[in-house]
């Protein structure tokens, strides 16, 4: 067994003993990526915050179709023109699993599974990926005792992501696409856009607050930032080593971000539902937080969204939704970019759509 492959194992033995862990107190009583884990809905006066010894499942699903380029902040037209984009289809599900284990503190789970495919307009060949991701489990505490802040609170996480998803994914292709002649069969790593799996560990610092302003209408904010071990994953790009740009021959293990704000506002007709507005800013940074290694290769940029979204709460259960569409992409210089001199693009969506579902007990 190699090392990547036992480290994974490690990890999913980890989620598993941390996962049976939870199930016992049970019985007693999260191109660029998009990876972060989803809030499953606001604590406001509507959900209520989760009671001490009571636990939350969120089931949330992401679609995203990403095929606009852009180098920078410019769209590259060209590639539509010529009908060269690459095509990237997510379909991101995640089931956490929290518990409120005293007045202020929590602990959650939280495990994605990937489903994506990923093609040119100008080829026939689809590659796919599907599987378990990267999971992370957290802790989370409120900064004031929620019984005695009804009108506003913050929270604020520490959680590790283990890298528990396959990063080395591989289809195999008939390059031959002339329709004519034997099959000409290889069997290569799907893009690290599409790999459930990030290839490394991560430190995950998350937080959410939220303010009610005057009788009903309330401004929330949440987010998390995913801070790597850096370096590569040892997963190479393709079936020769460059020599002219050896930075890119392997994956990079690179940060992420999410960024949202909003405000919330109840509709009086219909008991329990409420709507949503407020943007978003999600993305890959081009360099580490941690001074580690930069190397490897990874498309850095960040993707403003904005949109309206709808929370309706009834009995026990939480159903949120929202539409951002992109008023901002930019896909930014990455290490190995800076060291030879280039700029690559990235391939970016239109709109991002979310949904989730929350059940309390």
């Amino acid at each position: 067994m190699s090392a990547r492959a036992a480290d994974r194992v490690l990890a999913t033995l980890v989620a598993a003993i941390i996962l049976s862990f939870c199930s016992g107190v049970l019985h007693a009583q999260g191109c660029i990526l998009a990876r972060s884990p989803e809030q499953g809905g606001l604590p406001t006066n509507q959900g209520g915050v989760l009671q001490p010894g009571h636990f939350q499942l969120t089931i949330g699903e992401r679609h995203q179709f990403s095929y606009q380029h852009y180098v920078g902040d410019v769209y590259q037209e060209y590639r539509a023109q010529d009908h060269t984009q690459v095509e990237n289809r997510i379909n991101l599900i995640t089931a956490n699993v929290t518990y409120q284990w005293t007045p202020r503190i929590s602990v959650e789970v939280d495990m994605p599974f990937l489903f994506a495919t990923r093609k040119s307009q100008n080829s026939p060949i689809k590659y796919a990926a599907s599987g378990l991701g990267d999971t992370i489990f957290g802790v989370n505490t409120w900064v004031k005792n929620p019984g005695n802040a009804p009108r506003g609170n913050f929270s604020a996480g520490l959680g590790v992501m283990a890298p528990t998803g396959n990063d080395d994914v591989t289809n195999t292709i008939d390059e031959n696409t002339t329709g004519s002649g034997p099959a000409e069969e290889e069997t290569l790593p799907v893009d690290y856009s599409i790999q459930p799996g990030g290839g490394g560990w991560g430190l995950v610092m998350q937080w959410m607050g939220y303010q009610l302003v005057g009788k009903q209408l309330v401004f929330y904010t949440d987010g998390d930032y995913i801070a790597t071990q850096g370096g590569t994953d040892g997963v190479q790009r393709s079936a020769t080593l460059s020599t002219t740009t050896p930075l890119d021959n392997y994956n990079a293990i690179s940060d992420q971000y999410l960024l949202e704000a909003g405000v919330d506002v109840p509709i009086k007709r219909v008991k329990g539902l409420s709507a949503t507005f407020g943007p978003r800013d999600e993305g890959v940074p081009a360099k580490n937080l941690f001074p580690n290694s930069n190397d490897g290769f990874r498309r850095p940029g960040f993707a403003v969204t904005a949109g309206p979204g709808g929370e309706y709460v009834r009995g026990s259960n939480i159903l949120t939704f929202g539409i951002y569409k992109a008023v901002h992409r930019d896909r930014t210089v990455s290490y190995p970019d800076s060291v030879y001199g280039t700029h690559g693009d990235a391939a970016f969506a239109q709109y991002v759509w979310l949904a989730s579902w929350t059940h309390r007990f």
